[in-house]
């Protein structure tokens, strides 16, 4: 079969096998996104809380079921999730007629937590925008499933053009895809949270910048790394910003490197550093146009549990203690189980068989390691913050693989192998 062939059948199994979880898949923030999508669409207040209690209630329900099912104590025990569905709408909708008796009826979101809190997901219209479509053509249940194997699907091609600008084989190339699939970046994609967009943006970026890098279509490729750092401003603005600020430095980094070696830096480069300062400081200056959450009150969001306790007086030097404590625990529990360690390892070894990529590759999964430290929470599921850095191995590992598989492959009627870059 032809490579867009295997592409799609493989996009397609992966689709396939996300029907085991149609439901359930959602977190706390997932109603306010899903409810800011339904005011997109023209629901009223009260209609889009409907929907999204609905829908977000449904899958704790379908949650309690499913564990309860394996309990071994209790697994004969009538079914809770009669219980679970009522209660969980009963407190919802508490909260969400508190909001509206309280005046919080402006804005996209449903009130289900304090004005304060609603604003940081106010200012991030990108993610919602992508849903709108799903959620109406399908409903809520559905379109946030189909939304997701779209994104995460589109998320899997782009590691494969990725990886094929850069004259990698199609197995491997293929494989690429896969570990995109399978890796938590794979998984935590899938959910509706605004993970999944972050992730095929930042490929998009790496893709633009292989482009660049190949030097076959210099302007296709910056045009594409700026229109990536547009789009993650709507998503979530603290990524276009670690983004930039890393592209930035990744693009200083290589070319003072060739220099060294005495050797030109070319036109690409520069201009991905100047992309990524651009991105940098216009996120800083529109963020303050537009009067978004400071850094400020997002350490207050994370030391206050989402404004539910009074202001810290010296948050900062909480915040930094809070750092400290939490990367020694994070620490231990990786070397728990070294998985993502041996990735990441795995990744920076194949990143160096391609040295000018393999710095913006760095710099990518490196947004991930900034994500998870503005938000130092070990509770938060899933490592989900700190995902984008499985996008080293994602991309590193087929290339740690690249000098093998050429020595198996015989290339087909004798033709040669595609030139290393």
């Amino acid at each position: 079969m032809r490579p867009r062939t295997w592409v799609l059948v493989l996009a397609a199994v992966f689709a396939v096998l996300q029907l085991a979880n149609v439901s359930g898949r959602d977190t706390p923030d997932s109603k306010n996104y899903l409810s800011y999508a339904l005011s997109l669409g023209g629901a009223g207040k009260r209609e889009a809380a409907a929907v999204t209690i609905d829908h977000y209630c449904a899958g704790r329900a379908a949650i309690a079921h499913r564990d309860q099912n394996v309990d071994v104590v209790r697994f004969h025990a009538p079914d809770p999730a009669p219980r679970v569905l009522r209660e969980c709408r009963e407190q919802e909708w508490r909260a969400v007629e508190a909001g509206l008796a309280a005046g919080q009826t402006g804005g996209h979101t449903v009130p289900f937590m304090s004005e304060r809190f609603m604003r940081i997901f106010e200012v991030r219209p990108g993610y919602p925008l992508f849903l709108l479509p799903f959620v109406s053509l399908f409903g809520a249940t559905w379109g946030l499933w189909a939304a997701g194997v779209v994104i995460t699907c589109a998320g899997g091609v782009l590691a494969f053009l990725v990886l094929r600008t850069l004259s990698v084989p199609v197995p491997l190339a293929l494989t690429g895809q896969v570990l995109f699939h399978v890796l938590p970046c794979g998984t935590t994609a899938m959910r509706p949270m605004t993970e999944g967009l972050l992730l095929a943006l930042t490929l998009a970026a790496l893709w633009g910048c292989a482009l660049v890098l190949r030097g076959r279509a210099t302007r296709a490729g910056t045009v594409l790394v700026c229109a990536s750092l547009a789009a993650l401003f709507t998503v979530k603005h603290s990524q276009a910003l670690f983004l930039g600020l890393c592209l930035a430095a990744a693009g200083a980094a290589v070319a003072v490197r060739r220099r060294r070696k005495g050797l030109p830096a070319g036109r690409g480069v520069p201009a991905l550093a100047a992309v990524g300062c651009a991105g940098m400081l216009g996120t800083v200056v529109l963020a303050r146009l537009l009067h978004y959450p400071s850094v400020s009150e997002s350490v207050q969001d994370l030391l206050t549990d989402h404004f539910a306790h009074p202001d810290r007086e010296r948050p900062w030097a909480e915040f930094f203690q809070l750092q400290g404590n939490f990367w020694m625990e994070w620490l231990r529990r990786q070397l728990w189980e070294p998985l993502f360690v041996a990735a990441l390892a795995a990744g920076v070894l194949g990143a160096r068989r391609r040295p000018a990529f393999g710095a913006f590759l760095v710099a990518a999964a490196c947004t991930g390691i900034l994500n998870q430290a503005g938000h130092p929470d070990i509770a938060i599921w899933g490592d989900r913050l700190i995902t984008l850095a499985w996008l080293l191995p994602v991309l590193g590992v087929p290339l740690l693989l690249e000098p093998a598989v050429r020595r198996l492959v015989v290339p087909a009627q004798g033709a040669p192998l595609e030139p290393v870059h």
